[in-house]
């Protein structure tokens, strides 16, 4: 029996990180019906997913943080409403519990104490729900970012709450997936009445469903509110100035011009097998080139195997078979296999950004975090100081130099993570889904840095089911297929 829908009361709300100068939002005051269906919008920082975690009751105690106002949820504090809201955060694997598909989708109803034997049946409508085409006893681990999104999500649906809070769902999904994913939502809150708010970048997926569009200022409140058309149509290119993705207006960037007669080569595959499990290479036989100077684009659904050909090619992963070679002039002591490289000497040579930018995480402060790169090598401190700040104030990040890297928002982790491997210089920077949780501005920016980056001789590879991304950067591409059965391993897949 589906659970009724929620009511959410939001009065005078805020919230401050401990060691924070600046609030994560503040001044929200807002009322969400049952049964509404919320697109929750804003400029990355705005504190949108800050908010959502407050309608979960997940923002913890003063140690954490400071709160003002009050979040109500069924005229309750939500931390006291055990089962009735669901979140699926921005980072999947955040949410995972559990070593197996099936008993982390379980995890949410055996807390709830659904009876054992209803259990099976809702990890399985879950899980065909969201297109989570794979075995119950498949290792969480062995998920693709995508598949892990899937997961995060039939977890959260199994439960049946009254009150489903989405966090970037599609965020890491290819096309298909993207699709799936606003279908499977779509069913489950037709089928339930639940009460659904939604933070997503990619506003035309997902505007359709919306009864109502909700707005987040960068300096608090709300600053639009009204059905998808209304907003859209009075303040759209105000919206899309501030940063948000407002539907049917492009970005003002050039689009990629393909490249043209033979580069010089910055990496090149030969017969490469590629995976994280020697017993099950995840593609064999692949032959790839990567021009020097130019910006590559890997692209293909979930599952294909591109974070895994990034890794590899950035000598992070060692090749299972057949051999990455990287050009002469990156050779270090004469070696010109990446994956032999250490650690120093990658970071000049060849910068990756993690899909996971807390991956990449070691310093207490965005200021110390630049500074990691540049003093591994060894750069004398008024050099270094000049880097960091020049970086942060590229990236829009300069009024946060001193926060902690963890307690930014998606965006601005994502724009620190790619900083981080541009203080180093390197030849050459291998980017999985760069543009990620990105705003409007936040992404063209980004977009435009890349551009630059290979107008200046620098060779970029990025992994990406962005469209736009392919558009703007593409000047080579690479697209990997579907391999033919799961788990198996495939010939070269690579339509180039």
């Amino acid at each position: 029996m589906p659970a009724a829908p929620a009511r959410v009361e939001v009065e005078a709300w805020g919230w401050r990180y401990a060691g924070r100068r600046l609030p994560a939002t503040r001044d929200i005051d807002l009322v969400i019906e049952p049964g509404e269906r919320v697109l929750l919008l804003g400029a990355s920082g705005a504190g949108k997913s800050t908010l959502l975690a407050g309608f979960a009751g997940l923002l913890g105690d003063s140690d954490e943080g400071e709160v003002s106002g009050r979040i109500l949820v069924d005229g309750a504090p939500p931390e006291t409403q055990r089962g009735r809201v669901g979140l699926v955060l921005q980072d999947p694997d955040a949410g995972i519990v559990l070593s197996k598909v099936g008993d982390d989708i379980a995890f949410g109803c055996e807390n709830l104490g659904v009876p054992p034997g209803e259990i099976g049946a809702r990890v399985r409508e879950a899980m065909d729900a969201v297109g989570l085409a794979v075995s119950r006893d498949r290792a969480t681990k062995a998920l693709s970012g995508g598949q892990k999104q899937r997961l995060a999500l039939a977890g959260v649906l199994a439960m049946r709450p009254g009150l489903l809070l989405l966090d970037e769902p599609t965020a890491n999904l290819d096309p298909d997936g993207v699709a799936e994913v606003r279908a499977s939502v779509q069913r489950a809150v037709e089928a339930t009445g639940a009460t659904l708010v939604v933070i997503e970048h990619r506003t035309p997926v997902w505007a359709d469903l919306m009864t109502r569009v909700v707005v987040l200022g960068e300096g608090g409140g709300v600053i639009a509110d009204g059905t998808p058309s209304t907003v859209f149509a009075r303040h759209g290119a105000a919206l899309a100035a501030s940063g948000v993705w407002v539907p049917g207006v492009p970005v003002d960037l050039p689009a990629a011009t393909p490249a043209r007669g033979v580069r010089e080569t910055a990496l090149a595959a030969s017969a490469l097998a590629i995976g994280r499990d020697r017993r099950a290479p995840v593609r064999t036989g692949l032959e790839l080139a990567i021009p020097s100077g130019a910006a590559t684009v890997i692209t293909g659904p979930n599952g294909a195997g591109k974070s895994t050909l990034a890794l590899t090619l950035a000598g992070l992963l060692p090749p299972l078979g057949g051999e990455v070679v990287a050009a002469e002039g990156l050779a270090a002591r004469g070696i010109r296999t990446p994956s032999r490289w250490r650690s120093t000497e990658l970071l000049t040579r060849i910068g990756t950004v993690f899909q996971e930018p807390e991956h990449q995480f070691l310093a207490a402060t965005l200021r110390d975090e630049l500074a990691v790169g540049p003093r591994a090598l060894g750069m004398p401190r008024d050099r270094v100081a000049a880097i960091v700040d020049e970086l942060l104030e590229r990236l829009r990040l300069d009024h946060l130099a001193l926060a902690n890297p963890f307690t930014l928002s998606g965006g601005q982790k994502r724009r620190l993570s790619v900083a981080t491997v541009l203080a180093a210089s390197p030849a050459v920077l291998v980017l999985d889904e760069p543009t990620f949780g990105q705003d409007r501005r936040g992404w063209t920016e980004l977009v435009a840095l890349l551009q630059a980056e290979t107008a200046a001789g620098r060779t970029v590879v990025a992994v990406t089911h962005d469209a736009d991304v392919v558009h703007h950067l593409g000047a080579h591409r690479i697209g990997l297929e579907a391999p033919r059965a799961a788990g198996a391993a495939d010939a070269s897949g690579v339509a180039a």
